[in-house]
């Protein structure tokens, strides 16, 4: 069986014109040599697999070349290769050091070349320090690191400093079709652009995978045995999820999410290749922009044709959907359903062929679909409870410029009546002509339904939670909402009323919001008695939490009291008493404790008739 050789080594560079995708730095380094301007020092610094290792044996072998030297010297003894990784001690330094003085004894320079030298420990660094700055005449040092930044700065401001830069993917594929050609194998121009993007700018990469591919699929590399060996998604499937997207197909579209996700490929990797995709198409869009397409020609082709059945707003608006799927990607707890809703946004773009405002009408169904012409009454039960009933026709017209009076929803069923009187601004009686069903309810009487008004229905829609971020300012817009919309204060009651009016006005208040089941509310103002001084209510609370509660519905206990005891001079109070004693027995040893404060007697009494609590 015959030696095998890997590419990467087989088709190492022996020359600095043979050097993929680093011109710049082969160039510069050939001029020093020519004007023999080359310093004693260079660092190399760059990704993986880009030709730092490789450069400085062509350079190493190229200064010690006088015209003189056999075809196929090496110069073995003037190079010394040192892997810093594994001698990165102050000794291994000092033997280095140690050699450094013996001169050549074939050719004009010794050179070294330490590799990894980011790897070497600190004592290591400040022990090579003097020989690096002022070396021997015949020696040349070449450092070369993936890891600039853990040089210390001594080091660096003592070397020349080349910076390699990642390969491009075409220069990558040229590379690979020149080692097919020589290696006898016909590759097609899709499958060797599949595996320069692959290596991700490492040329050493490439050829790794090049010689993968090779013993997988023999002499004829295809892009399907190319996708399947590298476990790569096919461009073919973006291609068809973006025409299912323009289509606005929303089942067929997560159908071929499903069958992408069941062949193994990652939700992720899917969303950023669909991303880039969309990227595609839109730099394929414009002339000047098309050289930044990196694909092959066969490609190219294809994303130009579906480039121009896509507009520029959906692409877009595609890649921003597209990237901010992919960022929530890692956080998210449904990974799968994340992608489908971002799928099921891209198919909604171009719902009716014309491009949405906002991300809330970005629906294939549009909202107004769910809108019924239907006119739906609301029966309000005794427990707060609304339950929907259409009536045949209702019809309210209210005269404009006008302001309505609290309005009334009744419902009249088997006899029993149910009210509702919900408060809105006091003023003049609204004109109000109402129209009724001529239909009968099962025992013969008519319904009579009269609506809420227009300002009390929008208001109710605009309600926050008390515990949203925004409840503070939607509180106080509705304040200056309601102090706006009170009437004259020239025209408002002021009569006078009497402390058991109070109490009985706070007591129906209690009871309404009872049977709101606002208990949390209740069990605050039924804690202790109000105390009237003048038109001034006062309230005193144990704590400031129970008072803040109280304040919150303090509004609305105003307008309640203020309307049925028709004096709107009225204000509350409210004062915090930490201190006060506990009035309230709940027990009944509680209750006798209670008792027998106020009488102690009543000890007595239980004691003599030998009583139990």
């Amino acid at each position: 069986m015959e030696h095998f050789i890997v590419s990467a080594r087989k088709y190492r560079p022996a020359v600095f014109k043979d050097v993929v995708g680093q011109q710049a730095i082969t160039n510069t380094l050939e001029n020093a040599i020519e004007n023999n301007h080359l310093a004693q020092a260079l660092l190399f610094t760059g990704p993986r697999g880009v030709g730092k290792t490789t450069c400085a044996r062509i350079l190493a072998k190229k200064i010690n070349q006088d015209g003189t030297e056999r075809e196929d010297e090496d110069f073995a003894f003037n190079i010394f290769e040192l892997d810093a990784a594994s001698n990165n001690s102050v000794d291994d330094i000092r033997n280095l050091i140690d050699q450094v003085r013996i001169p050549p004894q074939v050719g004009q320079y010794k050179v070294y070349i330490i590799d990894e030298v980011h790897m070497l420990s600190s004592a290591a660094f400040n022990a090579f320090l003097k020989t690096l700055e002022e070396p021997p005449k015949h020696a040349i040092f070449i450092l070369a690191t993936t890891e600039k930044h853990k040089i210390i700065p001594t080091i660096l401001s003592r070397c020349q400093i080349f910076d390699f830069r990642r390969i491009g993917v075409r220069d990558i594929k040229e590379h690979l079709a020149d080692v097919a050609k020589a290696e006898g194998i016909e590759a097609e121009d899709d499958a060797l652009h599949i595996i320069a993007q692959k290596a991700d700018g490492a040329l050493r990469d490439a050829l790794s995978i090049f010689d993968r591919v090779v013993s997988f699929a023999g002499k004829n590399l295809t892009r399907e045995a190319v996708t399947e060996n590298l476990n790569v998604l096919d461009y073919t499937w973006y291609f068809q999820v973006t025409d299912l997207l323009l289509e606005n197909n929303i089942p067929q579209v997560l159908v071929t999410y499903n069958d992408i996700l069941s062949k193994g490929f990652d939700g992720h990797h899917f969303i950023m290749g669909l991303a880039s995709h969309f990227r595609d198409l839109l730099v394929c869009k414009n002339q000047e922009t098309i050289d930044l397409l990196e694909v092959g020609e066969q490609v190219k082709a294809m994303y130009f044709e579906q480039s121009q059945k896509t507009n520029q707003q959906f692409l877009i608006d595609g890649i921003d959907i597209a990237n901010t799927c992919d960022l929530k990607y890692k956080n998210s707890q449904n990974q799968r359903l994340l992608v489908e809703l971002c799928l099921m946004q891209l198919a909604s773009l171009t719902f009716q062929g014309e491009k949405k405002n906002s991300n809330s009408d970005r629906f294939v169904i549009p909202p107004s679909y769910f809108k019924s012409e239907k006119i739906i009454s609301e029966k309000i039960t005794s427990a707060g409870s609304i339950a929907p009933k259409p009536l045949k026709k209702v019809e309210i017209e209210v005269e404009e410029n006008k302001v309505s009076e609290p309005s009334e929803t009744i419902s009249t069923e088997n006899n029993s009546s149910e009210n509702t009187i919900s408060e809105t601004n006091k003023a003049d009686k609204p004109l109000v002509s109402q129209k009724f069903s001529s239909e009968s309810e099962d025992n013969g009487e008519p319904q009579k339904v009269i609506e809420r008004p227009q300002i009390l229905a929008e208001r109710n829609a605009k309600k926050v939670s008390a515990l949203s971020l925004k409840s503070i300012q939607k509180k106080q817009e509705i304040k200056q909402e309601m102090v706006a919309n009170q009437p004259d204060a020239e025209n408002l009651p002021v009569n006078d009323f009497s402390e058991e009016d109070m109490q009985a006005a706070w007591t129906e208040y209690t009871t309404s919001i009872e049977s709101d089941g606002k208990f949390n509310l209740l069990s605050h103002l039924t804690m202790g008695v109000p105390k009237l001084d003048g038109s001034i209510i006062h309230l005193e609370f144990p704590n400031q939490t129970i008072k803040t509660e109280v304040e919150r519905a303090k509004y609305e206990l105003l307008g309640f009291l203020r309307e049925k005891l028709q004096n709107y001079n009225i204000d509350l109070d409210i004062t915090v008493n930490e201190t006060a004693e506990k009035k309230y027995a709940y027990t009944t040893r509680e209750k006798f404790e209670k008792m027998k404060e106020m009488n102690p007697l009543i000890e007595k009494l239980r004691k003599e008739f030998d009583l139990d609590i």
